[in-house]
């Protein structure tokens, strides 16, 4: 949680605005554009209130909220900061993840359970530990899912018949910039996936207080060579939107 005396020196918070709503505590941020069709789908047969987020959409009831896309860790947190300013407590991340493993394979669902950092949005929330402010050497805070959220999806996955490995992943702000060695190198580390958001919301999310887990599908098999991508093939895109529907009505009918 934040110190008294490091919110004096911020700038500004992330707070409810005149007219914003108050979100039910437990909700879907789902990061990529294209399910934000999915998302509208679903809150208009619920008949849930709309709203903005930044250039997100926002859609609310009582009982749930559906928040997205929200590409990439900076956008992702800053829309993340919102949804717990206007009362979330419990979020769920919906997105895809590159597989690092061979027995991870596209279209496989991931419940990653710890994330290895590569982006930049992370530090700004991680606290110094009293050995860093002596100037001596620490080792990193592991950065984790909420365990009762992660078991909770597992249990979400398993009633449903969808079969799910658990693991690490590895979140970096440029996918471009992936390479063999590195990918390799993670994937002998145990690492399964990678994505753009994990270990950011993660990261915000514990520095909060409130409680983040994660199901990804796998879009494509960085181990493979050459690449091998699947978000455009159409059963790829029916299984999302299958999952992404599973989540949103079993939390609905919690």
């Amino acid at each position: 949680m934040i110190r008294n005396d490091e919110q004096a020196r911020l700038c500004y918070k992330p707070e409810r605005g005149r007219g914003e709503p108050t979100l039910p505590e437990i909700g879907i941020l789902a990061v990529n554009p294209s399910e934000a069709p999915v998302l509208a789908a679903y809150a208009k047969t619920a008949e849930m209130q709309r709203s903005f987020l930044f250039h997100s959409n926002l859609y609310y009831s009582e009982k749930l909220f559906l928040a997205g896309p929200a590409v990439g860790a900076p956008v992702a947190v800053m829309c993340l900061e919102k949804l717990i300013a206007l009362g979330a407590k419990k979020i769920i991340l919906y997105g895809w993840c590159g597989s690092l493993q061979e027995e991870l394979r596209a279209m496989d669902v991931l419940l990653p359970n710890e994330a290895l950092s590569e982006e930049g949005t992370s530090r700004h929330y991680q606290a110094q530990s009293q050995a860093q402010s002596k100037g001596q050497n620490s080792q990193q805070e592991r950065i984790l899912a909420s365990p009762t959220l992660h078991t909770h999806l597992g249990n979400i996955l398993t009633a449903a018949e969808f079969s799910y490995q658990s693991g690490k992943v590895w979140t970096t702000d440029a996918p471009y910039r992936e390479t063999r060695t590195k990918v390799a190198k993670y994937a002998d580390q145990g690492i399964y996936g990678v994505d753009m958001e994990f270990s950011a919301l993660c990261t915000v999310a514990a520095f909060r207080g409130v409680e983040l887990a994660a199901a990804m599908l796998v879009s494509d098999e960085v181990w493979r060579q050459p690449w091998q991508p699947q978000f455009s093939r159409k059963e790829f895109k029916r299984k999302s939107r299958r999952l992404l529907t599973l989540l949103c009505d079993t939390l609905w009918d919690a």
